[in-house]
């Protein structure tokens, strides 16, 4: 369930430059997640792919391919939400204060924390085990781990964050 802020504003009413820098500041939000452009090495004679689409496969799993599902990316966020809402809580109590800088300062350290999470969940989490052929695959590359998500590290660090402002009201994200 994404954390959301409201601010209502009357259209006729003229903002000072204060409010209107506020307003700005406390509409950015936090992605975390993997780049598109962020691309996994292909093995020998197989081409390269994408993080993000093999982050897609092995959050939700798929079935045509005998994968199961190794969801990290959510759980891993979702470890955090406490922690962020306290600190983003923290960056608007700042900026009302004067301090404009501070929530983008708490969308910084959210995203730190949550990329970490992340990663940590890759690294920690219980998942469904290998197959006997992606262990002897492994095996035959030089690689000895038998851990899912982790081969290369590649994956796991290729997690990283992002701060954007918030869309358009009816662009669709």
């Amino acid at each position: 369930m994404p954390m959301t802020t409201r601010i209502h504003r009357k259209p006729t009413t003229r903002l000072d430059p204060f409010s209107r820098t506020l307003i700005r500041e406390l509409e950015k939000r936090v992605l975390i997640g993997i780049p598109a452009e962020s691309m996994h090495p292909g093995e020998k004679g197989e081409p390269p792919i994408s993080n993000a689409v093999l982050g897609y496969l092995f959050e939700g799993g798929e079935p045509s391919i005998n994968m199961p599902a190794r969801p990290h990316l959510v759980p891993g966020v979702e470890s955090i939400r406490e922690q962020a809402v306290q600190l983003l809580a923290a960056g608007a109590t700042a900026a009302f204060q004067g301090d404009l800088s501070a929530p983008e300062r708490a969308l910084h350290e959210v995203g730190l924390i949550g990329t970490s999470a992340v990663q940590a969940k890759i690294t920690d989490g219980a998942f469904a085990p290998l197959a006997e052929r992606t262990i002897k695959g492994r095996l035959r590359r030089g690689r000895t781990g038998t851990k899912p998500l982790i081969d290369t590290g590649a994956y796991r660090r290729s997690f990283t964050y992002t701060i954007q402002p918030r869309p358009l009201a009816g662009s669709g994200y």
